[in-house]
């Protein structure tokens, strides 16, 4: 099943979506059915707290000239910075390089407090595309990653969540202006999600709708203003947005 959170004239609505409908699904007994055409679609949660997972595929680890952690290496990434499909990353003026990365998102069903990875399973509604967009050069300045990953519009979440689907082995792919520039699959990442929700919920409690940032694979790159950065996961669908300069 694919949920979907949605904006009308009338205001926000959960709903299911099975091709171009979308079924409201939220307080009513006759749900409302919409064509995906003529509604916005936002992004698919409202979490209190994204936890993201850094160096969790051994090639972007290389990548970046880093050994490989013995533990999920976690950071957190506020709720402001959240932004749905279609909508605009905007290139802050305190950076000089901005990059996308591709990353499959778990997102929370139910409160998970010290959950064993047998139980993860139990406590996932299920998975989206996120992009962890990061300011490569604040998060070298820094020497620590806050700053860098917490930019308004930094995190792109959707279209969806996709709540059968076994997460073992997707195809992870990300495309700069239709050019793939990631390519990996997610039974190359050193922690599962079934793990990380065991080791995350034994350091803070998760929530309904919050969601795990599972790690990007190698090919991380910059973006520039009129570029459009495309994640695409196997079994999900594909979030697209548009780059722009922040002038606001």
């Amino acid at each position: 099943m694919r949920l979907v959170r949605f904006r009308t004239t009338d205001g926000i609505f959960v709903g299911r979506i099975l091709g171009d409908t979308i079924s409201e699904i939220e307080g009513t007994t006759l749900p409302k059915q919409y064509s995906v055409k003529e509604v916005k679609l936002l992004a698919p949660c409202s979490p209190s707290k994204i936890v993201a997972v850094g160096l969790n595929y051994a090639d972007h680890a290389r990548e970046v000239n880093l050994p490989l952690p013995e533990e999920p290496l976690l950071f957190l990434k506020p709720p402001s910075s959240v932004v749905g499909p279609g909508d605009a990353i905007f290139l802050p003026r305190q950076s000089k390089r901005v990059d996308y990365e591709a990353e499959l998102a778990v997102v929370i069903r139910r409160t998970a407090t010290k959950v064993s990875r047998e139980d993860a399973k139990e406590s996932i509604l299920g998975y989206t595309c996120l992009n962890d967009v990061t300011a490569r050069d604040l998060q070298t300045n820094d020497g620590q990653w806050t700053r860098a990953k917490s930019f308004d519009t930094f995190c792109p979440i959707g279209p969806w969540i996709e709540t059968d689907l076994d997460p073992s082995d997707l195809r992870i792919e990300l495309f700069l202006n239709g050019e793939c520039k990631q390519n990996s699959r997610t039974s190359n990442l050193i922690f599962d999600p079934f793990v990380l929700v065991e080791y995350i919920s034994a350091v803070m409690t998760l929530c309904p709708g919050d969601v795990i940032a599972t790690g990007t694979t190698s090919g991380i790159g910059p973006v520039k203003a009129g570029d459009t950065v495309e994640v695409r996961i196997e079994g999900i669908g594909s979030l697209v947005n548009p780059v722009e300069v922040d002038t606001r």
